[in-house]
């Protein structure tokens, strides 16, 4: 399907999934503005996103901070006019027993995956309102969220993906009479540069399919939702079967 003339705000999107995904929507026919923390990551993803610059541009910085919320999508409005899709990728995730999380640990998950998505989120549907439609798509977590495994502690990252699964419906259900779509992809534990190569065979036993998702598994999830026009609220599991129950 062509996205032609689509504009894409992709949060997280100078590795892994958030950079395959602008890849995946510049590949057909959209523009895209991807965000990330590390400049010069950003200005290497922005190369192999679209070599010619004509359709991605980026903008370094935490989207916890609200000036850098507020940059990101002033980019899209000034570089291509519109925003069509916001990505919400950017995320945390550290595994570690309940009280052996820290201050700084719960400042950085919540900032990122809480603070981050609500600042970019309100900023986008201001401008979506506008214009009377667009979609957002969320990427959350499946396992940790939804089927808690005792080897992999990890609270907070089920407090703010499960927050996010939530806050999809949610928005799903204020804005479906607005032309805003609201959707979520739930990944299982997916190959991206999070993961050592090292603990790929250990991680695949944690999913009923035996198998870690490919980066591909989720970019193809968010073309779908993107083409599925009568689909809202939904949070598409793309996991292995690990959400389906124990195994």
């Amino acid at each position: 399907m062509s996205f032609q003339g689509k504009v894409a705000v992709i949060t997280g999107g100078s590795s892994g999934i958030g950079k395959a995904v602008a890849i995946e929507l510049v590949k057909r026919g959209a523009n895209v503005v991807i965000n990330g923390r590390r400049e010069q990551a950003l200005v290497e993803a922005a190369r192999e996103v679209d070599p010619t610059g004509a359709q991605v541009s980026y903008i370094a910085g935490n989207i916890s901070d609200p000036q850098v919320a507020e940059r990101l999508i002033e980019e899209a409005l000034l570089r291509f006019g519109r925003i069509d899709t916001l990505v919400n990728n950017a995320g945390i995730f550290i595994a570690k027993p309940f009280t052996d999380f820290t201050e700084a640990d719960f400042e950085s998950i919540l900032s990122i995956n809480v603070a981050g998505f609500f600042r970019v989120t309100q900023r986008a549907v201001n401008e979506m309102m506008k214009a009377g439609s667009g979609h957002i798509v969320n990427i959350t977590a499946s396992g940790v969220v939804e089927q808690p495994l005792k080897a992999v502690p990890s609270v907070l990252a089920a407090l703010t993906k499960g927050g996010l699964n939530a806050a999809t419906k949610s928005l799903a259900i204020e804005y479906a009479d607005k032309g805003i779509r609201v959707n979520a992809v739930a990944p299982g534990i997916t190959k991206t540069p999070m993961h050592a190569v090292e603990t790929h065979e250990y991680l695949s036993q944690l999913h009923p399919v035996g198998r870690m998702g490919e980066v591909q598994d989720i970019v193809d999830a968010v073309v779908y939702l993107e083409s599925a026009q009568f689909v809202t609220g939904e949070i598409l599991h793309v996991d292995g079967g690990q959400n389906a129950g124990q195994w």
